[in-house]
């Protein structure tokens, strides 16, 4: 059906999706994403802060979209990964993923924390030895033409 110019009406559909991907919030992907090379290497016991793994432990491979992924907790999201994962290896390359992400700085809400982070802590978190601390001079944000109501 069309309408009177012809064209074809605007249809939208309601989304069922309920996730949302680490290339959506950082507007690309990342290599390591996409190459099972780059994340091969990763020991994860030297990569894990402190003696207790069990965080890691819980983390896994899953589905979204169809697409492998790891879902990273600090950003809320899942990095999907778009090369082929050998078999008997899912949770391990998933891990190694996962740790390569926030290694790098890439996820979220790591980055988010060079303006919100509220106490100093380590900016790229346990993961990376002398990492430069952040939230060390923290302000709440103020929104530009914005007045707190009078007595608050």
């Amino acid at each position: 059906m069309s309408d009177a110019s012809g064209n074809s009406p605007i249809v939208h559909h309601l989304s069922t999706r309920t996730g949302i991907d680490a290339e959506e919030l950082a507007g690309r992907s990342f290599p390591y994403q996409h190459d099972l090379a780059l994340v091969e290497n990763v020991d994860l016991i030297a990569s894990t802060p402190g003696k207790d793994l069990n965080w890691l432990e819980d983390v896994s491979l899953l589905v979204e979209d169809g697409v492998p992924a790891v879902f990273d907790r600090y950003s809320n999201s899942f990095l999907k990964i778009h090369f082929p994962i050998p078999p008997g290896r899912e949770d391990e390359i998933a891990r190694k993923v996962l740790i390569t992400h926030l290694q790098s700085g890439n996820s979220y809400g790591i980055i988010l924390k060079r303006k919100h982070a509220k106490f100093p802590q380590p900016e790229l978190g346990p993961w990376v030895d002398g990492s430069d601390l952040v939230g060390q001079d923290w302000k709440p944000s103020v929104l530009e033409g914005w007045e707190s109501p009078s007595g608050h």
